[in-house]
């Protein structure tokens, strides 16, 4: 294929990174690969969720080739607390580097947002030098939303990313999204077609788990057999709050229930969840990130793998962990909004118990209730294994990518993919 022929990504988190949306990102480019496109991806430097720059990264300009895809990193700034203001700050020096390198003459230009800000000044540099290349926005958070739901951002602040995600998607080629609950907020909320939104589910970015010894885990990790150990793994920041899950597992110890809470990963309030846990008893511990083996055979070793959210959200986000959860066979416990997009997922997969959020009390009572139902804990794992397997497959997902692109890269007449 000729250089006309290369998709362009632009997006803030790519592999290394293993969490959040960087897994999807780099499959997704490596799945185009496979499949015969030329794709370029311009991309930070790793460096989520510990917002710090990984060990050999860091140059102002860095190109690799990674699953065929060639991979141009570029230095950006990168706070050290991702509050508000900071992280869009580094989403602006974000997207001016993006706005600055060579594009070349790509066929199509792929934005996955998050971020919004980056995505934005993306958008404004291909309106001047590519107007006519096809322009996809990825939408795997809905960020004004997200704003409003976390109580992150006052009114004007609000408005001005609402203003700012409107324009964006409207003036795309093409919106994809995650959830067919995203598809009918970018519909009715923004007032794009239906026709210029496509829904691309995302898929477990972990190989196929093998056997392991759940005894030998469980006893690395310090976990007793007679533990009922609840595993919450990914990004913690302050959608998930995690603040409910530490005292959740003091409920625990001042009962004197064998409940253990597990928080593996890291993000912004890290620090501040082991503050609380050591200032009181509590059944919650914190492992650091783990690659993918360990990270699996932890999954495996759970009794219970646990999504949590703040009260109050509901629509902006589709836990990327659920896809891990539901390929682990490990029954899931939601505490989350009843009617949001978890919720949905979770009772759609048939894969576990939905409680309310923001309650230490029913995160206790739903691992408790969960952990006396042995037979209902299989089904459940099974039913969400059955779930990723049909509906969060991957090949599908990137099939369905590369036949958008050729449809819209394809000559004016040409018959179209479907």
């Amino acid at each position: 294929m000729g250089q006309s022929s290369q998709t362009l990504v632009f997006g803030l988190n790519y592999p290394p990174e293993t969490t959040g949306i960087s897994p999807y990102t780099g499959a997704m480019a490596a799945g185009l690969a496979r499949r015969g496109r030329q794709v370029r991806a311009v991309v930070a430097h790793p460096h989520y969720p510990e917002w710090k720059i990984a060990p050999g990264y860091g140059q102002w300009s860095k190109r690799e080739r990674m699953d065929g895809v060639i991979v141009d990193r570029v230095l950006h700034f990168v706070p050290r607390r991702p509050t508000l203001v900071p992280r869009a700050l580094a989403e602006v020096s974000f997207g001016l580097r993006q706005a600055f390198v060579r594009w070349g003459q790509p066929s199509a230009i792929v934005a996955a947002s998050p971020a919004l800000l980056s995505s934005a000044i993306v958008r404004l540099r291909a309106l001047a030098t590519h107007r006519e290349t096809p322009f996809v926005v990825w939408v795997q958070d809905l960020y004004g939303l997200g704003v409003v739901e976390t109580g992150q951002g006052g009114g004007l602040a609000a408005r001005a990313l609402r203003a700012m995600e409107a324009w964006l998607l409207r003036s795309a080629s093409t919106i994809v999204v995650i959830h067919d609950r995203f598809a009918d907020r970018v519909h009715h909320d923004f007032g794009i077609p239906r026709e210029r939104i496509v829904v691309v589910r995302n898929w477990t970015h972990l190989p196929p788990m093998p056997p392991v010894d759940v005894s030998a885990v469980r006893r690395a990790h310090g976990w007793s057999d007679d533990d009922v150990v609840v595993v919450h793994t990914g990004n913690m920041g302050v959608k998930q709050g995690l603040h409910h899950v530490v005292d959740a597992g003091r409920l625990a110890h001042e009962r004197g229930e064998r409940v253990r809470f597990v928080l593996v990963g890291n993000g912004a309030q890290r620090d501040e969840l082991q503050q609380r846990i050591d200032e009181h008893p509590t059944t919650t511990q914190i492992l650091p990130p783990l690659d993918d083996m360990a990270f699996a055979e932890t999954l495996q070793s759970a009794d219970i793998l646990l999504v949590n959210e703040l009260p109050g959200v509901a629509e902006m986000a589709v836990p990327s962990k659920l896809t891990s959860y539901f390929a682990s066979g490990r029954p899931v416990l939601a505490a989350t909004d009843a009617t949001g997009i978890t919720a949905q997922e979770v009772t759609a997969a048939g894969a576990g118990l939905v409680v309310a959020a923001g309650s230490a009390g029913a995160i206790l009572d739903g691992a408790k209730v969960l952990a006396a139902d042995r037979d209902g804990c299989r089904r459940f794992g099974a039913s969400g294994k059955r779930y990723k397997e049909t509906v969060l497959e991957e090949t599908n997902a990137i099939d369905r990518f590369c036949s958008l692109l050729d449809n819209l890269t394809a000559p004016v007449g040409a018959e179209r993919v479907h």
